[in-house]
């Protein structure tokens, strides 16, 4: 069982940065692939980015490529997204999530545990 949370979120301005973080509890986080997704009001919730259980691979979605940064600390048990470059359309509850295979890091449902999520509001 791993239990996730989220910290980090807030609000800021257009162009401005925030670094979102996620803790996770247990002794075997760096046995999890890790991802980030975010949900827009009125939106289902998307893939954002992801890493493996070294680090060594990350993935990205498309909108966010060069912006956003996924890494991860397996000695503090802590996975993080820093974002750049922030637009209003990043504007979501942004969750954490664990899972154990590193096969579809993409797909929603393939993540075995979630985080409760934290906000972040981008004004213009």
């Amino acid at each position: 069982q791993v239990q996730l949370v989220e910290s980090g979120g807030g609000l800021v301005q257009a162009g401005g940065s925030l670094r979102l973080s996620c803790a996770a509890s247990g002794r075997t986080f760096s046995s999890y692939v890790m991802g980030w997704f975010r949900q827009a009001p009125r939106k289902e919730r998307e893939f954002v980015a992801a890493i493996s259980w070294s680090g060594d691979s990350t993935y990205y979605a498309d909108s966010v490529k060069g912006r956003f940064t996924i890494s991860r600390d397996n000695a503090k048990n802590t996975v993080y997204l820093q974002m750049n470059s922030l637009k209003p359309e990043d504007t979501a509850v942004y969750y954490c999530a664990a899972k154990r295979t590193i096969v579809a890091v993409t797909t929603e449902r393939t993540y075995d545990y979630w985080g409760q999520g934290t906000q972040v509001t981008v004004s213009s």
